[in-house]
C-alpha cells in the first residue's frame, strides 16, 4: 500500500520485523527460507520474493536489475544489506551456533561477495529451479508478504 504522496505505508505484518527478499523460484533460496523459518522462533523475519511487486519496487529503489534475482536482500528496519552481508546478518539472529558465522564479516566484503556471486551464478544448476514462485503453507502464510 502507498500513501497519497507515494511513500510506502507500513504493513501490519511487517511492524517490528525485518524483511528477507529472495528469489522465489530458486531451490537454494527457498531452502534458506525454510531453514530460517524453522529456527526463527521469535518470528523476527517476514519474507517476499524478488519477483513480487514489492520485491520489484525494492530492486528498483536500490538500483539493482529487476530481471536478475542473484541477490538476497535483508531490510533491517530500513537498512538494506545484500549478498553475503545479508546472509551473515540473518545467521547472526538465529539461535544456537549460527551467529558464529557472523565472524565471516571479518573477511573483506569483495572476497565474500565473489564467493556468493560464484554460487549464485550456478545455483539453478546445482540446486534446481521451481516452475513458479513459492506458495506458502497455511502455517507460513502470515510470514509472507506476497
Amino acid at each position: 500500500m502507498t500513501l497519497s504522496d507515494g511513500r510506502a505505508m507500513a504493513d501490519d505484518r511487517t511492524t517490528g520485523c525485518d524483511l528477507i527478499y529472495f528469489d522465489g523460484v530458486c531451490q537454494l533460496c527457498n531452502g534458506l527460507v525454510d531453514f530460517v523459518i524453522r529456527r526463527d522462533r521469535q518470528r523476527r523475519y517476514r519474507y517476499a520474493t524478488l519477483q513480487s511487486e514489492r520485491g520489484q519496487r525494492l530492486l528498483c529503489s536500490m538500483g539493482l536489475p529487476a530481471e536478475e534475482f542473484q541477490t538476497l536482500v535483508l531490510d533491517e528496519k530500513g537498512r538494506r544489506f545484500v549478498k553475503s552481508t545479508a546472509a551473515l546478518r540473518i545467521c547472526r539472529n538465529l539461535p544456537g551456533l549460527w551467529p558464529l558465522l557472523y565472524l565471516f564479516t571479518l573477511v573483506p566484503r569483495p572476497l565474500r561477495d565473489a564467493v556468493y556471486v560464484w554460487i549464485g551464478e550456478r545455483r539453478y544448476r546445482f540446486f534446481g529451479r521451481r516452475a513458479a514462485c513459492r506458495v506458502p503453507s497455511e502455517e507460513e502464510r502470515e510470514l509472507f508478504l506476497d
